[in-house]
């Protein structure tokens, strides 16, 4: 049986994201993700103002009159929830943690697709693959991801972004559009990264708290952290222990930066201290002037 708590967290987030996707994503969305291309509709006989390179020849030949193929948009797409579940994901300085801002994000993603009659599929991932739901349509099936995300408690505390990307690429036979929301604190996924971006639409969410680029003045702290559950003790008082600690953060960040640049993946940066919402609707402005 789910919880009654989990049921009625659902609900929320349904009606919390409902004027998004009504009102702001739903168009953006269905401007930005066209479809997989043009899908043979019919033959018909030729129109003034018809486009003379889609006449089919062989038809107009043995009719003796000019004929032309129609094209539909194949609109139908795959759309692919990869969430990042491990220790880190459980971690915050403001009022919500990351994992919080990543399910209602994917919320907002999933009812977008549903609504343009889309597959919806679900990949739960730590230092393993915790949770696959395969894409489906139906918004009974996108409450089913949401709840999922809501319920599961994740075994791994690890981030293994290699083992995640290398399953979707096995799994996902037909072209999809990924979205991949984690805070990217992991290394020597560089191949598969790349890799998954060639075969589909793969759009990163890098969820970022303030506290991991600056480090606050709060005199001698135990840092704790939720992936190998180390602890050590760190004297943030100290100017040099701070600027050493803004310094490597600014660095791992550029660097990442870079190496989705230079692959041509998108990637759209979230502040669990800010509204998710004007980075989302800065991408998508932003990508529907590259089509």
């Amino acid at each position: 049986m789910i919880p009654k708590e989990i049921l009625e967290k659902v609900r929320f987030i349904e009606i919390q994201t409902r004027h998004l996707v009504n009102d702001i994503f739903g168009g953006e969305y269905h401007s930005v993700f066209k479809g997989r291309g043009m899908e043979f509709a019919e033959v018909r006989e030729y129109l003034p103002g018809d486009d003379v390179r889609t006449i089919d020849w062989n038809v107009t030949a043995r009719f003796g009159k000019p004929f032309v193929k129609r094209f539909d948009e194949e609109r139908e797409l795959t759309v692919m929830l990869a969430v990042d579940g491990s220790g880190s994901s459980m971690y915050g300085t403001g009022s919500v943690l990351k994992s919080d801002i990543a399910i209602e994000i994917a919320a907002v993603l999933a009812f977008s697709a549903i609504k343009n009659n889309d597959k919806v599929g679900l990949a739960i991932f730590s230092d393993e693959i915790e949770k696959f739901i395969p894409p489906k349509k139906g918004k009974g099936h996108v409450l089913r991801v949401i709840r999922d995300l809501l319920y599961h408690e994740s075994i791994g505390h690890q981030t293994r972004l290699d083992v995640a990307l290398e399953y979707l690429l096995r799994v996902l036979k037909r072209r999809s559009v990924i979205f991949l929301l984690s805070d990217f604190l992991d290394e020597g996924f560089d191949i598969p990264l790349k890799l998954v971006s060639r075969k589909h639409d793969l759009i990163l969410l890098r969820l970022e708290d303030p506290s991991e680029s600056l480090l606050p003045d709060l005199g001698l702290i135990k840092w704790y952290d939720p992936e190998t559950e180390e602890e050590a003790w760190l004297d943030t008082s100290s100017t040099a222990v701070r600027t050493q600690f803004a310094q490597k953060a600014a660095e791992r960040r550029l660097d990442f930066q870079n190496q989705c640049q230079r692959n041509n993946i998108d990637l759209i940066s979230i502040n669990t201290h800010d509204s998710y919402v004007q980075p989302l609707m800065n991408y998508f402005t932003t990508r529907a002037t590259r089509h």
